[in-house]
């Protein structure tokens, strides 16, 4: 038996000429989506070359100021302690003089000279009033005949270089008698 061919056989569809232009958008658009990505894959490594170049930089930057300073800080102390083997010869000489007091004279007057080289200079207290940032109050007494929070006496003197303070006064403080 033969079969036969009806017309509600399927046929082989052709692609339509609208679906092959879809095909080929997509088809574009997907070249352009991997170009894209490519870019961008490159770009991200190049950034990332760049960020990773621009943190070694700063970490040799960190180590450069660091040894820089240590440097410095090396440096400084050799003034400073410098100036101090001066102060112990004085003091070893004084020790060794028939007039020791002319000597601790030498060694103030040498003490006097490094601090006015390096701006240190004492802070007036006595009679000023109170100054949490200049003095350091050790005790207070009640008094009458001066003003409240006045600076009566100094336990130690304190010390400034240029406008920072060093080492605050150690100071008595007056308070006023309550009636």
């Amino acid at each position: 038996m033969t079969k036969k061919t009806t017309s509600s056989t399927k046929k082989k569809k052709q692609p339509s000429k609208q679906s092959k232009d879809d095909i080929e958008k997509l088809e574009r658009t997907i070249q352009e989506l991997t170009q894209q990505l490519t870019d961008t894959e490159a770009e991200l490594k190049e950034t990332k070359d760049k960020l990773l170049r621009s943190y070694a930089d700063y970490q040799n930057y960190q180590k450069r100021v660091e040894k820089n300073n240590k440097q410095i800080e090396k440096e400084i102390k050799q003034i400073y302690l410098s100036e101090f083997i001066d102060i112990k010869e004085l003091l070893l000489q004084a020790m060794n003089d028939e007039n020791p007091k002319e000597g601790l004279r030498l060694i103030l007057k040498q003490l006097e000279h490094f601090f006015n080289e390096e701006h240190i200079s004492y802070i007036e207290c006595i009679g000023k009033p109170f100054d949490h940032c200049l003095h350091h109050a050790v005790t207070t007494i009640e008094q009458d005949d001066c003003e409240d929070n006045t600076v009566i006496e100094e336990i130690k003197k304190g010390y400034m270089i240029d406008d920072m303070v060093l080492r605050p006064s150690h100071v008595v403080v007056a308070k006023k008698k309550e009636s």
